[in-house]
């Protein structure tokens, strides 16, 4: 028998009350489907403007972020852990791409001797760094050598060169331009420097992306990165003078005047490496160094107009504390 309906109600109002409750429901799936796919959609469109997953993107570098501040400003002897790890993984991504493209680059050996380098820039200064580097070129060549005794097949003098070559170019433009911050940071009140260049670089990309996002009509090099235009690189300017001189004055107790020369020679130095790392992967065929960290490709895609920086950095804490 049907359930008899209670007082007062009229029959068959539940079963409308429940079929509008499912109407409901299903307008509301429908509408919440919808906003997910004008939410893709809008972000798909970024992503081809930018050429990466902004969520993620923004998720790794907040993560990033937030390990690099505590490293550097409340264990300062902990940026050498910081700056092995980033480097190693670097280090590791590089010499896959050139194994990729036919370089015999032995991977273990060179992360090893590169994060070896960290401490000894840290403690010993950029004589210690030069040190391990050189040391650590030496030891590459040792086991690439080596490898031409124990292992079976033969390889021309050409391509055993251009091996030795390749071991030593990933030491030269990993491990020596990234110990540079790590030798800053080991002088006196050098973290503050490193944190103000690095947020310098920072704002140098997000000058440029934001300008070149919305503005941008005029490819800068597009042979070597389609989606660099002038107008991200006047956005970045902008940035970067406005950053480093706020930064020289509240962050590093200098005279406001310096952050204009920094802030330029970080922008043209962040460029650069932004242009070199991405001539570098033109050359090799590929889009990015590796996939390790989601929206960003790997360790060394956003490392590698932070290295071409660190020298000059250095070189600013020489000329004005020293």
């Amino acid at each position: 028998m049907p359930e008899p309906s209670p007082p007062g109600e009229r029959p068959g109002s539940r079963a409308e009350f429940e079929a509008q409750m499912r109407h409901n429901v299903a307008e509301l799936e429908a509408q919440m489907r919808a906003t997910r796919a004008q939410l893709e959609a809008a972000n798909a469109k970024l992503e081809a403007r930018a050429g990466r997953n902004l969520v993620f993107a923004i998720g790794i570098g907040v993560a990033l972020g937030g390990a690099f501040l505590v490293s550097l400003i409340i264990l300062k002897w902990l940026f050498i852990l910081f700056g092995a790890v980033l480097i190693g993984f670097a280090v590791f991504e590089l010499s896959s791409a050139l194994r990729f493209a036919g370089r015999d680059v032995p991977r273990v050996a060179s992360v090893v001797v590169a994060v070896v380098a960290m401490p000894a820039a840290f403690f010993l200064g950029v004589e210690g760094l030069w040190l391990a580097v050189i040391a650590g070129v030496v030891v590459i060549t040792l086991w690439r050598l080596g490898e031409l005794v124990t292992r079976r097949g033969r390889a021309s003098a050409r391509d055993v060169l251009k091996d030795l070559v390749a071991g030593g170019f990933v030491q030269l433009y990993v491990t020596l331009l990234g110990g540079f911050y790590v030798v800053l940071t080991g002088l006196d009140g050098g973290q503050w420097w490193t944190l103000a260049a690095i947020i310098t670089v920072v704002a140098v990309d997000l000058g440029a992306y934001a300008a070149g996002v919305t503005l941008g009509r005029h490819p800068m090099a597009p042979r070597i990165s389609p989606k660099k235009t002038w107008e991200g690189f006047a956005g970045a300017a902008v940035f970067a003078v406005v950053s480093a001189v706020l930064l020289s004055w509240l962050m590093l107790q200098q005279s406001p005047w310096l952050g204009i020369p920094l802030g330029l020679a970080l922008l043209i130095t962040a460029t650069g490496g932004d242009l070199v790392e991405s001539l570098i992967k033109r050359d090799l065929g590929i889009k990015d160094i590796s996939s390790w960290l989601p929206g960003h490709g790997g360790f060394l895609d956003r490392l590698d107009s932070i290295l071409s920086s660190a020298a000059v950095a250095y070189a600013f804490y020489l000329v004005v504390v020293r």
